[in-house]
């Protein structure tokens, strides 16, 4: 695909190289289209911390806050507008990769009302007028893993919306999650849907266990050994359990019927820790039909140095149990860490929310 020979390692190993960020200013400046050319770019995904840094950069969507503001648009409806037409020029985009892989990469993300993150009945209408508003074959709804959440996926998926489900720290979550995305096959296969073209990753976090595990660690004064190990010990684990689960005879009859795996995402890639490798996350994780959304700084990283020696994570699963033993007997509450990662996670994309409607309405007043 690429010129890249670290990029075309990954796609040659099984790992869909994503980018986790999007704007109006790289759809139309060509940098999305350079990005699939050069750096084997096969999907993005958005959120609403993307969106509210994409959209602080008024001039890029100047003539469509005009439009808005001279038909007297809400703010509301304007975010709906807006954000709808960045993901469905990006889906244009990204048509022929969507076409060249049968349906299942080409893939653009984008993440309901962040308010709605433990509210079924509101999520499950706002993903289908999203899946409806933007009308694009290789869209994802993105539904987050709240307890809420969970029904709100299977009844999305039941009507025949392909999701990205999002916000999974825990491997006993991820576990609700494959059921969830199960039952919603096995019912829209009942409602007459062609599951054959419904699609789904499970987007699983990364960085953001070892920053919340570190710190515990740092706190108590544990060795420094157990270190930076949490986290793609934690994937390792989900990836063992996405075997475990898509070779059971739940899935056999599903996969006979035509259906796709729902493939792990590994998502917050990117380092925060300078001590760590900024490839750390891309290395550490290659295993066949995962998904890897990467920040941009992260996508040159690993083009530019990243160490891409194949699968790092099949057989993994033993060692990566051994880490999580050791978390357990060193006192981290493992349970409590999960927890708060997922409310810090839903707040983080509330509170960017707010940052994006405040901005929308500042830019809807001016131009007026």
């Amino acid at each position: 695909m690429s010129g890249n020979s670290n990029l075309q390692a990954l796609s040659d190993a099984g790992v869909a190289v994503w980018l986790d960020d999007l704007s109006r200013q790289r759809i139309n400046s060509g940098n999305l289209a350079e990005l699939i050319r050069d750096y084997n770019l096969v999907g993005v995904t958005s959120n609403p911390t993307i969106f509210a840094s994409a959209m602080s950069n008024a001039e890029d969507y100047r003539e469509q806050i005009n439009e808005l503001a001279a038909r007297g648009a809400g703010v509301d409806e304007a975010v709906r507008e807006l954000t709808t037409r960045d993901i469905r020029e990006a889906a244009d985009v990204f048509r022929d990769v969507h076409k060249a892989t049968g349906g299942e990469d080409g893939r653009i993300s984008l993440e309901v009302d962040p308010r709605l993150a433990h509210d079924t009945e509101g999520t499950v209408t706002e993903a289908l007028e999203l899946a409806k508003a933007v009308d694009r074959p290789n869209m994802f709804v993105k539904i987050p893993a709240t307890p809420e959440g969970l029904p709100a996926i299977t009844r999305t998926l039941a009507e025949g919306v392909s999701v990205n489900v999002t916000l999974i720290f825990s491997v006993q979550r991820y576990r609700e999650v494959m059921d969830a995305f199960m039952t919603g096959l096995e019912r829209a296969k009942e409602n007459g849907h062609d599951v054959g073209q419904i699609h789904s990753v499970a987007s699983f976090f990364v960085s953001r266990v070892d920053s919340e595990i570190d710190k515990r660690l740092k706190a108590m004064g544990a060795p420094e050994h157990l270190y930076g190990k949490a986290a793609i010990a934690n994937a390792r684990l989900a990836y063992s359990a996405y075997e475990e689960t898509f070779t059971g005879s739940r899935w056999q009859a599903l996969e006979q019927a035509g259906a796709n795996r729902q493939r792990p995402l590994w998502a917050s890639t990117g380092v925060k820790e300078p001590a760590y490798s900024d490839t750390r996350y891309v290395d550490e994780l290659v295993a066949p039909h995962t998904v890897n959304t990467m920040p941009e700084s992260t996508l040159y990283a690993t083009a530019d140095h990243g160490n891409i020696v194949g699968d790092t994570v099949r057989g993994t699963a033993a060692a990566s149990q051994e880490v999580f033993d050791s978390l357990s007997a060193a006192g981290v509450d493992l349970d409590d860490v999960y927890a708060v990662l997922e409310r810090e996670g839903v707040d983080k994309f509330e509170k960017s929310w707010e940052e994006l409607l405040q901005t929308v309405s500042q830019q809807l007043e001016q131009a007026r």
